[in-house]
C-alpha cells in the first residue's frame, strides 16, 4: 500500500495557516476582553472599625419592585457571611426574584464580608473542643457592637432607609442571630436563623433561653428558625421551640420550620425563600 506523505512545503504551509489562525483567535479574544464591561449588581464600601480594630468590607444590594420609587426608603436586612465569595450573591438573588414576583416587600441587603468568621460569630465557651475550631473564638459581643454602633449608623448615613431592620444567618451566623435575639432583642425587628449552631459551648444558649426570654421587655419582634436533617442541630432547635411554646413573650411572632429533606449544606436557599415569604410578605391592601 502506498502511503501519502506531507511534503516539506505543505507542512510549512500548514504551520503558517495554523499560526495565522491562532493569531486571529488571540486577537478576537483580546478584542472581546477589551470591549467587555463589569457586571455590577450593587455597590461596596469599607468601614474602619474602632471596635474590631480592622477595616471591614460591606456589600449592598437594593431589591426594588418595578413600581418602587428610586428614592423610596427601604428596610434593611443585615447578613453576616456577606462576602461575594460567601452568601451575598445567592441571598441577593433570592431577594431580587422574591420582590420581583411580589412574594416579599422591597428590601436593602447589607452583607458583611468576613475576616475571622469563627471569632466574630461565636460567644464565649468553656468547652476545649470549641476552642479548637479557630485561633480566636468568642468575639460575638464585639461583633454585635460593631454592627450596632458603627455599621448601622453608617448605613443610615449613606442610604435612605426605614426604621425596620432584620438579620439573617445560617450555621455559626445562625448562632449569632439567636444569641443577639436573646441578649439584645431590641437591636433588630426580625431574626432569621437557619440551622443555627446551638451546640456551641455545650448548648449553653438553649439552656439560658427561658431565663433570657423572661427578661425581654415589650416590643414587637419576629423570630424565624429552620432546621435540617443535621441531628445535633435539629435537637437543639426543637429544645428552643419547646421553650418558646411555654415562655415566648406575647408580642413575639415566631415560627420554626422543620426541613428534614435538607442537609446542613443545602438548607440556606430553600429556608431563606420560605422565611422571606413569611416574614417579609407584602401588606395586604383592600380596595
Amino acid at each position: 500500500m502506498r502511503r501519502s506523505r506531507l511534503s516539506l512545503s505543505m507542512f510549512t504551509a500548514l504551520l503558517l495557516y495554523l499560526g495565522i489562525n491562532y493569531t486571529v483567535a488571540q486577537a478576537s479574544q483580546t478584542t472581546a476582553t477589551a470591549s467587555s464591561t463589569p457586571l455590577v449588581i450593587g455597590e461596596s464600601f469599607t468601614i474602619a472599625s474602632k471596635v474590631l480594630g480592622e477595616t471591614r468590607h460591606i456589600n449592598v444590594y437594593v431589591a426594588r419592585a418595578w413600581n418602587t420609587p428610586p428614592d423610596a426608603p427601604l428596610p434593611v436586612l443585615y447578613m453576616p457571611n456577606g462576602g461575594i465569595q460567601e452568601d451575598f450573591l445567592h441571598v441577593a438573588g433570592l431577594l431580587q426574584v422574591s420582590v420581583a414576583n411580589g412574594t416579599m416587600r422591597p428590601f436593602m441587603l447589607v452583607g458583611i464580608q468576613n475576616t475571622q468568621r469563627r471569632r466574630d460569630l461565636t460567644g464565649p465557651t468553656d468547652n476545649p473542643e470549641d476552642r479548637k475550631i479557630a485561633p480566636v473564638v468568642g468575639g460575638s459581643a464585639a461583633y454585635r457592637s460593631f454592627i450596632r454602633d458603627e455599621l448601622m449608623p453608617e448605613v443610615k448615613r449613606r442610604y435612605r432607609t426605614t426604621q425596620e431592620t432584620a438579620i439573617v444567618g445560617e450555621s455559626l451566623a445562625g448562632l449569632f442571630v439567636v444569641e443577639t435575639f436573646l441578649l439584645e432583642p431590641q437591636l433588630f425587628d426580625h431574626y432569621l436563623a437557619f440551622d443555627p449552631s446551638l451546640w456551641w459551648n455545650r448548648s449553653a444558649l438553649p439552656g439560658q433561653a427561658a431565663t433570657l426570654l423572661a427578661k425581654q421587655g415589650p416590643g414587637k419582634h419576629s423570630l424565624y428558625l429552620a432546621s435540617s436533617s443535621e441531628k445535633g442541630i435539629a435537637i437543639e432547635v426543637q429544645r428552643l421551640e419547646d421553650i418558646l411554646r411555654k415562655q415566648a413573650p406575647a408580642s413575639l411572632q415566631w415560627h420554626v420550620e422543620k426541613m428534614p429533606d435538607e442537609s446542613h449544606g443545602t438548607i440556606y436557599q430553600p429556608a431563606a425563600l420560605k422565611a422571606f415569604r413569611t416574614v417579609f410578605r407584602p401588606a395586604i391592601t383592600i380596595n
